[in-house]
């Protein structure tokens, strides 16, 4: 018999709206990848270590030059103060490295605090690796968590709590009042935090990212998780960062061994060398973004969508209820890329219990043309869904 944990499992919601998109020929709001190619230095790197490189298997931690690249990237920009030997592992993307960190350390009956709306890889291998969920709902438009809400899901069996900051879909950056508290709890309670903050460096405005690993308590228990896909916009390139104490990186990389064993060696040296120079990237591909996150915006406000912020990510998100559609978040995206040619995510599908069904999430990571034909195209949709809500 198939396993239950995955058979049971719909397809992707990202797969979905994109296999739409494309059988449809609808533009693409819904999963997030940039139309900018990325950095072409980085890219013209990758390409030459294939011709003129070493292309058979790297060491399975890494190559230990870009385990000190990520090393010394996060000490420049996070201030961090990383061993590459024994606290970095270079995974196949982040997804993998999540993988790595549930598998690697939990165990039976241990419980797992998550935060809904999620990445949703995350429950089905926390319960491959035994794991029980604990799920925290975080409502629009603030998605933030306070003391009751923790107090309430740590117990005696609590041993993991998981973290996504810059946090997807919701488009937020914690405070430091927040990642406090958190730490707070994580240290009376004695549990490891797993973070998922593969959007560190796309953050917006006076928003600053502040890893948990750096608060008091932290450094031994917290996993940090990176993603050079996102870093450098190469959402293909999957090569992600495990960042932990010896002591769990230790148990990181065993588990790693036996998913993928390694990662591209072209690819990890194109991002050594990329993390090293590439101090313009880092400063214009914030500002590049941001730019285009307003652009989404406002035309989405003068169409009549209710548009909440977004300090961080590629994203944003229209509250239907608030734009004066009252079809769910489901029915308006399958409307949406049916009706009218373009393909959002209905966040509802990266909640488990407690649903929000009147939020949709839209990736601004394109070209103006793109997005200001997916304005056009989504004030289509809501004139339907105004004049039609039931389907």
């Amino acid at each position: 018999m198939p396993n239950p944990i995955f058979s049971s499992l719909p397809m992707t919601v990202f797969e979905e709206m994109s296999g739409l998109a494309r059988t449809l020929g609808a533009i693409n709001l819904g999963q997030g990848f940039p139309d900018d190619p990325g950095p072409e230095a980085v890219r013209a790197k990758a390409a030459d270590a294939i011709l003129n490189g070493y292309n058979q298997y790297p060491p399975m931690a890494g190559l230990p030059e870009l385990r000190a690249a990520v090393a010394g990237h996060y000490a420049r920009t996070q201030g961090l103060d990383l061993d590459p030997t024994t606290e970095i592992t270079i995974t196949s993307g982040a997804t993998e490295a999540l993988a790595a960190a549930f598998l690697g350390l939990i165990q039976p009956g241990d419980e797992v605090i998550v935060f809904q709306p999620l990445y949703d890889s995350y429950l089905p291998v926390i319960r491959l690796a035994g794991g029980v969920p604990k799920l925290i709902s975080l409502q629009p438009p603030r998605w933030r968590f306070d003391r009751a809400m923790l107090e309430a899901a740590f117990s005696d069996k609590t041993r993991f709590v998981v973290l996504n900051n810059p946090n997807n879909p919701a488009g937020t950056v914690l405070p430091d009042e927040d990642l406090a508290l958190l730490a707070e709890l994580c240290v009376k309670h004695d549990v490891i935090a797993i973070c998922d903050e593969v959007w560190e460096q796309v953050v917006f405005g006076n928003a600053k990212h502040r890893p948990l690993i750096a608060f008091p308590g932290m450094r031994e228990r917290c996993v940090k998780i990176g993603s050079a896909g996102k870093m450098f916009g190469l959402t293909g390139w999957k090569v992600g960062f495990l960042c932990a104490a010896p002591a769990l990186s230790y148990s990181l990389a065993r588990a790693h061994q036996f998913l993928t064993f390694t990662t591209a060696p072209n690819l990890q040296a194109a991002v050594a060398w990329g993390l090293d120079n590439s101090d313009d990237w880092f400063r214009t591909m914030p500002r590049d973004l941001e730019a285009s996150r307003d652009r989404l915006s406002e035309g989405l406000k003068r169409e009549g969508f209710a548009v909440l912020p977004a300090q961080g990510t590629y994203f944003v998100n229209i509250d239907l209820t608030a734009s004066g559609v009252a079809e769910p978040d489901r029915d308006f995206c399958l409307r949406a890329v049916h009706e009218a040619g373009v393909a959002a995510i209905p966040v509802s599908a990266l909640y488990e219990v407690d649903v929000v069904r009147n939020i949709v999430r839209l990736c601004f990571s394109k070209r103006d043309a793109t997005l200001d034909a997916g304005i056009e195209r989504l004030a289509k949709a809501r004139e339907l869904s105004v004049a039609s809500p039931a389907r």
